[in-house]
């Protein structure tokens, strides 16, 4: 291999994760996969002991140095202060902040910050679009500019980082107030609207992606219909990437690796402020999306039409986590359009549940189906139908759908979807056999085929062929990883004996974010369950 065509490698390798190896192997070079990992493990060790705890302390005292200026600018400042011009010493204030914070991100490793194009003035966009959202190095932009951000509530009692945040003028957004996305979004309008407040920088996404697309923007930053100055961030980095998908999701691993790489790239672009046509403003939701796609081009990735709650679904750390090939993406799509609300939905979990227990293992047609939903027959509906047909003869087990729901609405809480199940199928004497458990942990999953033989005879010690709830939670407590264990433990190691999930989607977020699984949103739907 030429020295040019070793670089490259090793950039595909380090920086390119599990796809990467997986590829070298492919491709007969395991010796030298063994080599890169050696050589990376060895590299990451010596930083670890030597740049590491140095940059750390250094950035940790750029932001205590920051402290006491934003503590006392914000003292006795209400809310008609902050829409006033800032007075001459604040402004002095503003300076010798953005200068500290740029040099915490200097002791970090990020030595310059490449910006592009021009930011626009308070009067042109009143609010600036953030994307793509990978890490919390996205702050970068907001310690430049020091715009207001959208931030929960919670934030502003943590120590040193509060009274940084607090500073900014943030919009609050509290968890415990049922009511608090539609006075967030109110407080945006207002702001925006009002010509008075500094810029508001939203991050639309709402959620960390690993920038391979752009998913689906929340229509908060559009509601008010003024302008919006899309903002695009890229981290160039050739070894560590300060993406949440590559290494993992842990915040701490992603500071230790970034920490430890020598030089770390960011790029901020302010795109043309963009200015939305009558109809955008009536519509916040083509709004969005128009912004969306202009960004994406810029940034060069696809689109795709997956939320927050899809990330959400994808990445919940549940002992059951969903394959790449799910349709559970798909039905949570469906729920949303069917009109079945977030904030409703463990509710309506239980209602449908009671009904489905009440229907003693009776199957619905479309009809039936539509009454049980309480929803008119629609496409959607006819859609999410056709999802449970198994036989394309028409009819549907309501069971799965409420065991899809429970999915939906618990993600992370495995146990009790699988409780519910239980109780959904269980026969007079409280028990389940085999069949059962493989329609359960098959809608559980969103697959078409699933072998649970050997976790059910696992779960059955007395061989009996049939098992209760409580055999089953006894199991699962002594066998946390049982879906990794026993549903499909030849999947859990990689072509290179490198051990990998099987369940990662293919680019580390969620399934078909790859930009060559980018659908078009009006491909007609697929059932997978059959």
């Amino acid at each position: 291999t030429s020295w040019l065509g070793l670089d490259s490698l090793i950039t595909r390798v380090v920086g390119g994760g599990v796809e990467a190896t997986r590829f070298l192997v492919a491709s007969g070079r395991r010796q030298l996969v063994r080599n890169l990992c050696f050589s990376r493990g060895v590299m990451i060790a010596f930083m670890t002991l030597t740049l590491f705890p140095i940059r750390l302390f250094f950035a940790a005292f750029m932001m205590l140095l920051a402290w006491p200026f934003a503590f006392i600018a914000s003292m006795g400042c209400d809310e008609q202060e902050f829409e006033k011009p800032l007075s001459w010493w604040r402004k002095i204030v503003d300076i010798l902040l953005k200068a500290i914070m740029r040099m915490m991100w200097l002791a970090g490793g990020f030595h310059w910050i490449n910006v592009k194009g021009r930011r626009a003035l308070p009067a042109e966009a009143a609010i600036l679009t953030v994307a793509p959202h990978s890490s919390y190095f996205d702050a970068i932009p907001v310690t430049m500019t020091f715009a207001s951000i959208v931030m929960k509530a919670e934030s502003k009692d943590i120590p040193v980082w509060g009274t940084l945040i607090k500073y900014i003028r943030p919009v609050f957004v509290s968890r415990s107030d049922q009511d608090s996305r539609r006075k967030t979004v109110e407080e945006i309008k207002r702001r925006a609207q009002s010509g008075k407040w500094p810029q508001i920088m939203i991050f639309p996404e709402g959620t960390c992606t690993n920038r391979s697309c752009l998913i689906t923007f929340k229509p908060g930053a559009f509601i008010p219909g003024v302008p919006v100055q899309p903002v695009v961030l890229r981290y160039p980095n050739k070894l560590v990437s300060s993406a949440y998908s590559v290494i993992g999701n842990l915040v701490l691993e992603i500071l230790w690796l970034t920490l430890c790489q020598f030089h770390n790239s960011v790029e901020i672009e302010f795109l043309p402020v963009y200015i939305p046509s009558e109809e955008e403003r009536k519509n916040p939701v083509l709004y969005a999306n128009n912004v969306r796609r202009v960004m994406a081009e810029a940034l060069g990735v696809p689109v795709t039409d997956y939320t927050f709650e899809d990330c959400q679904l994808a990445l919940a750390e549940g002992q059951l986590r969903l394959p790449s090939d799910t349709c559970l993406l798909e039905f949570a799509k469906l729920v949303r359009n069917l009109g079945l609300k977030p904030e409703t939905l463990e509710d309506d979990l239980d209602k449908y549940a009671t009904r489905a227990m009440k229907m003693k293992k009776e199957k619905a047609d479309l009809k039936e189906f539509s009454e049980y939903l309480e929803f008119p027959v629609s496409h959607t509906l006819e859609s999410m139908f056709a999802l449970f047909d198994e036989n394309e003869d028409g009819i549907i087990d309501v069971r799965e759908f409420v065991i899809a729901l429970s999915v939906v609405c618990k993600p992370s809480k495995t146990l009790e979807t699988i409780q519910l199940a239980f109780q959904l199928y269980q026969s007079e004497n409280c028990t389940i056999t085999e069949d059962d458990l493989a329609h359960i942990l098959k809608t559980a999953m969103g697959v078409s085929q699933i072998n649970v033989t050997h976790l059910f005879r696992a779960v059955d010690e007395e061989e009996k062929g049939k098992i209760t709830y409580d055999d089953f939670y006894r199991f699962a407590e002594l066998q946390p990883h049982f879906a990794e264990d026993y549903l499909y433990p030849d999947q859990m190691v990689a072509e290179s004996g490198l051990e990998t999930s099987c369940l990662s989607a293919p680019n580390g977020i969620c399934t078909d974010f790859s930009p060559e699984n980018a659908e078009d949103k009006n491909k007609p739907l697929q059932k997978k369950w059959n």
